[in-house]
């Protein structure tokens, strides 16, 4: 069975930085789609970084840009995110996803996909 499984999540003060890791077994993540979605409480759940099935690519909702940097490495089969300057609206639980060619979008909701569990990031002082 294809399984996600995030980590690096934590307590972080506010300027300060993380990196999300989502590994990968059952599925090898270069062929696909993938990306970073998070869910804070009361609210919809958001994309906020996709991956290219290439990895050439990535792309950011505004809130994250130049804040935030996914990448993937193939041979571990895993992605980040990296996560630098963060502020208190950063606050949520964090997921990767992965799909086929064009699954991941900032725009629209994302249907079906192989999911995490996902890790809690909270930014607080």
């Amino acid at each position: 069975q294809p399984q996600l499984v995030e980590s690096g999540g934590g307590l972080v003060q506010p300027g300060g930085s993380l990196r999300l890791s989502c590994a990968a077994s059952g599925i090898t993540l270069e062929y696909y789609s993938i990306g970073w979605f998070r869910q804070a409480p009361g609210k919809e759940r958001e994309a906020v970084s996709c991956i290219s099935v290439s990895g050439s690519s990535a792309y950011y909702v505004d809130s994250v840009k130049g804040r935030f940097t996914a990448s993937r490495d193939n041979p571990k089969n895993t992605v980040y995110l990296q996560m630098d300057s963060l502020k208190s609206e950063d606050t949520a639980r964090y997921y990767c996803g992965a799909g086929p060619h064009f699954w991941c979008s900032l725009t629209r909701p994302v249907v079906g996909g192989y999911w995490g569990h996902g890790t809690q990031v909270t930014v607080s002082s």
